[in-house]
């Protein structure tokens, strides 16, 4: 090995170091904050939002350094990558830092110490949360792409906490004060944000050890209407056949028709889409499953209709496309299907655009 690569290792070696000294940081003041909401205990609160300055020293010391070797070696291929990661997750855990202090300046507000419920679903998400940013870090120091990927699927989990802990804690507003409340609703907030950002901490250990970049997201979405005979149905296979790769989707009604409309089917085949063996069917889903989607469409009537409550990671959606021709015949009939094939088409690519760009898969 020649001078110049060893000063290069050894520069980079001082900065791999220095990330993983603010990491172990980092989670420690995650742990305290979570621990000083759960016992009330003041003084640790403030002693971790006071640590969050060393924090940000550390995280500023680091960035300055990860540009004195781009300038200084100009690195390239592998070493490039891992500096560009570097950069990345270092913002990521100072983010991480500034939710810590969030916490306990939000716990020292608190009228008493969380109890009950409360506390259980505290625990529950610090520790599911703290579990995944443990991991990354982990992953991120030991270079292992496969372990970050295996983490990164646990933000699904916390997510779908949050949203029952969300609706639990909307029950439990009659038993709290409004400053109680609104506190915890800014606490588990955090709680979940900690875990996106370790899961962008996994995406950066994948890009630096793989080259591969984040993969688009895949959204989930359901469309709804009064039966699932033809306006869902053909808003579906549009979406379907214009962007097989941009999500997953499905449809369903209040109630489910007997069949699929035959008009319609017969309207779609002629434009290459095929409903195949597609059946009606209602909407039975729990709100956990109902959670699971990113976006609900409503094309008869407002979401809040089909559904008691829209999850509060869902995006709803309302779009007046018009009536199916139910009682059309002949040309009429298929005069009225083209009008809400335009219609359907041109509001699914507005959407697609919207959640990918002009490039929509």
């Amino acid at each position: 090995m020649t001078h110049y690569e060893e000063r290069l290792e050894k520069d980079l070696s001082r900065i791999h170091d220095q990330l993983a000294s603010l990491g172990q940081r980092v989670e420690e003041s995650v742990k305290d904050a979570v621990h000083a909401l759960l016992t009330g205990n003041h003084k640790l609160a403030y002693a971790t939002i006071l640590g969050d300055g060393p924090v940000n020293r550390a995280s500023r010391e680091l960035d300055r350094r990860c540009h004195a070797f781009i300038a200084l070696h100009l690195p390239s291929a592998g070493h490039l990558r891992l500096i560009s990661a570097i950069l990345r997750a270092n913002i990521a855990l100072e983010r991480i830092g500034d939710y810590a202090v969030t916490i306990c300046r939000e716990s020292v507000q608190l009228s008493r110490r969380p109890d009950g419920t409360v506390a259980r679903e505290v625990e529950l998400m610090a520790d599911e949360s703290r579990r995944m940013l443990s991991q990354a870090i982990a992953a991120f120091n030991d270079g292992n792409a496969e372990q970050a990927k295996a983490t990164m699927g646990m933000a699904d989990q916390v997510e779908r906490t949050f949203d029952t802990v969300f609706s639990d804690l909307l029950e439990e507003g009659d038993h709290l004060k409004i400053k109680d409340l609104f506190a915890y609703l800014v606490v588990f907030n955090m709680l979940e944000r900690i875990s996106d950002q370790a899961k962008n901490v996994c995406e950066e250990t994948v890009f630096a050890i793989t080259g591969q970049l984040k993969a688009p997201k895949r959204y989930r979405i359901l469309f709804l209407d009064e039966d699932n005979s033809a306006l869902s149905q053909m808003a579906e296979a549009i979406t379907r056949k214009n962007f097989p790769r941009g999500g997953e989707y499905s449809s369903a009604g209040r109630r489910a028709a007997d069949a699929v409309d035959a008009g319609l089917a017969s309207f779609l085949e002629e434009r290459s889409i095929a409903l195949g063996d597609a059946r009606p069917k209602a909407l039975d889903l729990a709100p956990t499953e109902l959670g699971d989607y990113h976006i609900i469409v409503s094309l008869q009537g407002p979401v809040t209709s089909y559904v008691d409550a829209v999850p509060f990671h869902t995006t709803a959606l309302e779009w007046d496309v018009g009536e199916a021709p139910a009682r059309l015949e002949g040309e009429e009939a298929r005069q009225r299907y083209e009008a809400l094939y335009r219609e359907v088409a041109l509001q699914v690519q507005d959407l697609m655009t919207t959640l990918h760009g002009e490039e929509a898969p």
